[in-house]
């Protein structure tokens, strides 16, 4: 766990400003949306902002990766008071994890459990009602979603000012785009008007194969159909990116290799904001 000393060494966030909350979100699953959810927080901490990593994947794989000294509270229990209609922000505070890595409100495999338990009127604007205290703490809130369209995602999306969609260069991963934008477009009219495509980013790629550079055309081909950004960074597969998370560490403090160039180039692209 962080040490008082290391958490006071970190910038506050900017004064005056509210943070910008993205989702990264993706129903099709293995296109690296928890390494680069990992990757924003931990490069954005890097820089010198003030970010926080909320995991509301039941797999609670980021929360692996951050390795939290504490469980408890996590999101299940926050979703659940606030399903209630509770008072969260003082738990919310607690729930709040300092780690080497950076800031993680932590998943619990009990969220598996969401789409039956969270039934009430609204449920769509659960966890904006846990987060927007922390808008005024932080810099950057970058959301984990399960791999998924249930009301977990469906929260994430209500909550975020934008989203990061990673997709890998194969056939699925774009049809897994086209059905969320579908569901971008219905929170859009119904839940969160100001709702963005941050940009699509190509993960795992392999430009050595004539099939990956193929489907890396189809990606921008159905982007510009759709007038979403398609990051300049591609993100080259890397061995390097399984070891960081097994060993439950920043991959930025690796030595140098593609997937580190290839994360710190999106992370710059990202800062720029939504084109």
């Amino acid at each position: 766990m962080t040490t008082q000393k290391t958490v006071k060494k970190r910038r506050t966030a900017t004064k005056g400003k509210t943070a910008r909350v993205t989702a990264v979100a993706n129903q099709k699953g293995g296109v690296g949306k928890t390494t680069t959810a990992h990757a924003l927080v931990t490069g954005l901490t890097g820089m010198g902002f003030k970010a926080l990593a909320v995991d509301i994947d039941p797999q609670s794989n980021l929360t692996f990766t951050f390795n939290p000294a504490k469980l408890t509270p996590n999101m299940y229990g926050l979703l659940t008071a606030a399903s209630a209609q509770k008072d969260t922000a003082d738990a919310v505070s607690k729930a709040v994890q300092h780690t080497k890595q950076g800031d993680i409100l932590p998943s619990n495999l009990m969220l598996a459990s969401a789409d039956l338990e969270f039934n009430r009127t609204g449920r769509e604007y659960l966890l904006s009602e846990i987060i927007e205290p922390l808008r005024s703490v932080y810099d950057y809130i970058i959301i984990d979603t399960p791999p998924a369209l249930g009301i977990l995602t469906i929260t994430a999306l209500t909550a975020a000012d934008d989203i990061v969609i990673p997709l890998g260069a194969d056939a699925y991963s774009i049809q897994g785009f086209s059905q969320l934008q579908t569901t971008i477009g219905t929170l859009k009219k119904r839940c969160n008007p100001r709702l963005k495509v941050a940009g699509l980013l190509v993960t795992r790629h392999n430009g050595r194969t004539i099939l990956a550079q193929g489907l890396k055309v189809d990606i921008d081909q159905k982007a510009a159909q759709l007038d979403t950004r398609v990051y300049k960074t591609v993100i080259r597969e890397s061995v390097e990116v399984k070891e960081a998370q097994l060993e439950q560490r920043d991959l930025y403090k690796r030595k140098a290799n593609n997937a580190v160039a290839d994360y710190r180039s999106f992370v710059g692209e990202y800062v720029k904001g939504v084109k």
